[in-house]
């Protein structure tokens, strides 16, 4: 039963909105229109499959990208440069099997050749000690806490630092080899550029 993480295909993105607003209390509910947003401007929006079903998901997007999110916003008023993940949802009967750190392993090796750290909030309403243990165990630390205006949701601010970002910048400056792996979304149309080099 391999885990299979690729990027969301447009047909998806219905299985993908039910999924996230069947998540629960952890994940704030999308709409149809949203799940759209992400799907045209996203830097990162990719789908873990088990057994060939959809098992989860998860959004992230670079520090100079227009974003509404609060939470994002913390922050870019914080930090210049970093990758974000919006949200990584996973199907309650896959959780505890690995699908979660797939989905980070993924973002990670994505993340480090762009980005000096990663970002991502906890929301600390109930039982959030499971997500705390889960980031923390994959380097995750908490650097402050914000309340979400509108959903008064106190969310723990974590980041991570990407210890290869350095190596890359300064062996491939903004030209990254052109690999299957390493390119971005296909139908993006503006890739988001490294930065830090003066190159």
């Amino acid at each position: 039963m391999s885990i299979v993480v690729r990027d969301v295909h447009e047909h998806e993105l219905d299985s993908v909105l039910a999924l996230n607003n069947a998540a629960g209390p952890a994940i704030l509910p999308l709409d149809a229109a949203r799940v759209r947003r992400f799907f045209d401007t996203a830097e990162y929006f990719r789908v873990a499959l088990r057994d060939d079903t959809l098992a989860g998901f998860m959004i992230g997007v670079g520090s100079r990208a227009e974003h509404e999110s609060s939470n994002f916003n913390w922050f870019r008023d914080r930090h210049a440069d970093f990758f974000y993940i919006d949200r990584i949802v996973v199907a309650s009967r896959r959780r505890g099997g690995g699908v979660g750190r797939a989905l980070y392993a993924d973002a990670q090796s994505y993340a480090e050749l762009r980005y000096p750290q990663m970002a991502c909030e906890v929301f600390l309403e109930g039982g959030h000690d499971p997500a705390l243990l889960f980031h923390g165990s994959f380097g995750f630390r908490e650097i402050g806490q914000h309340v979400m205006p509108g959903v008064n949701v106190r969310a723990a601010m974590l980041m991570k630092p990407l210890c290869s970002y350095a190596w890359v910048r300064d062996t491939y400056g903004g030209e990254l080899p052109d690999a299957p792996w390493v390119r971005n979304r296909a139908h993006l149309a503006s890739p988001p550029r490294m930065t830090g080099t003066g190159r």
